[in-house]
């Protein structure tokens, strides 16, 4: 059995020329290693979800780069440099709440736009891609670290959707906090919401925490509040897809979980690394994607909604900092009030 907690989730196979990563959407059922080896292929990946969760979709922005400059066969380097760049938009349009695609992706541009030679341009693409890999996967083991302190020696967590190593290259944000209490040595127990319409806390986070020897139990969505009132909730953990100046963006559902937290007098807690910051926003700059009608109407071969019923299906909401009792960084824990210069002041601490 393969033991989240041990091994990458998304990495670059050398020998295969191409992106690795696990296909989410068809877990727990099956578990199925892809390899990808075009833009096309890895845009529509992101599409479908068989790569999700803020820090990872950074990682496959990064390698989506190094893809692109080892694919693209163009001699002139001014049409090298304008095929990486289309390739580059085509991945940035697939998801728009999420920061981190768009910052994996501009960290790799940086680093080989003055290049003038094309085989310096592919290794140092390369080479930048697996150094976010690498430290996305140190990230995640620090904001284990801050977090695991926060948490009583025997306590009960309630998640959201899926924050652990799927979302991520390993380990995980929120999960990666839980993690890092239970190799400590405390006892935690897992609340995992199914997470309407496509069951991310179910089928992967439930997933994960199984294949750990965590101790979960899944719930569906609308029990969140029940067991809060009921006491059995000693600490809610989510992670985030941006974390603007004023609020927390991660999925749909978050935002209710924070209400009920703050009424109930229970811990709200985000795991973030700063690449999720977007210090230059605020709420009501940020699109929040809406997704295919057929993810809430259908649900196998059977339809759950008439003809005729409009759907929303919003991938993501967005919660006020003033509901977050901390945000879990791989730098520290910060605590609200929450300003934009104390997040450029932890973004700036190397």
């Amino acid at each position: 059995m393969i033991r989240l907690n041990e091994t990458a989730t998304l990495w670059w196979d050398a020998e295969a020329g191409g992106i690795c990563y696990i296909d989410q959407t068809i877990l727990p059922e099956h578990f199925k290693i892809v390899t990808c080896r075009s833009i096309g292929q890895l845009a529509t990946a992101i599409r479908r979800l068989e790569i999700r969760g803020a820090p990872a979709l950074g990682v496959a922005g990064a390698y989506g780069i190094a893809l692109a400059a080892r694919i693209c066969e163009k001699i002139d380097l001014k049409d090298f440099f304008a095929d990486v760049h289309r390739d580059a938009d085509i991945l940035i349009s697939t998801r728009p709440t999420a920061i981190n695609l768009e910052w994996g992706i501009a960290r790799v541009l940086s680093k080989i736009e003055h290049l003038e030679d094309k085989e310096s341009i592919r290794r140092i693409a390369l080479d930048e891609a697996n150094a976010v890999a690498r430290e996305d996967t140190a990230c995640c083991h620090s904001i284990g670290e801050h977090g695991a302190s926060l948490l009583p020696d025997i306590c009960t967590v309630l998640t959201h959707c899926n924050a652990g190593a799927l979302a991520c290259s390993s380990w995980g944000t929120a999960l990666g906090v839980i993690r890092s209490a239970v190799m400590s040595g405390k006892k935690i127990r897992v609340i995992a919401c199914e997470t309407r319409p496509l069951l991310q806390g179910s089928r992967l986070t439930a997933w994960e925490l199984i294949r750990d020897g965590i101790d979960v139990t899944v719930i569906t969505d609308s029990s969140a509040a029940h067991l809060m009132r009921s006491g059995s909730i000693s600490a809610v953990i989510v992670g985030a897809d941006r974390i603007t100046r004023d609020a927390v963006f991660n999925k749909i559902g978050t935002y209710m979980l924070a209400v009920c937290a703050r009424f109930h007098n229970i811990p709200f807690y985000v795991a973030a690394p700063l690449s999720t910051f977007d210090t230059q926003k605020e709420e009501r700059d940020v699109v929040i994607e809406e997704r295919c009608r057929e993810e809430v109407t259908t649900m196998g071969c059977r339809v759950f909604v008439p003809d005729g019923a409009a759907v929303k299906n919003y991938s993501f909401d967005a919660t006020p900092l003033d509901l977050v009792t901390a945000i879990i960084t791989d730098k520290g824990v910060l605590h609200p009030p929450v300003t934009i210069d104390s997040l450029l002041s932890l973004k700036s601490t190397k």
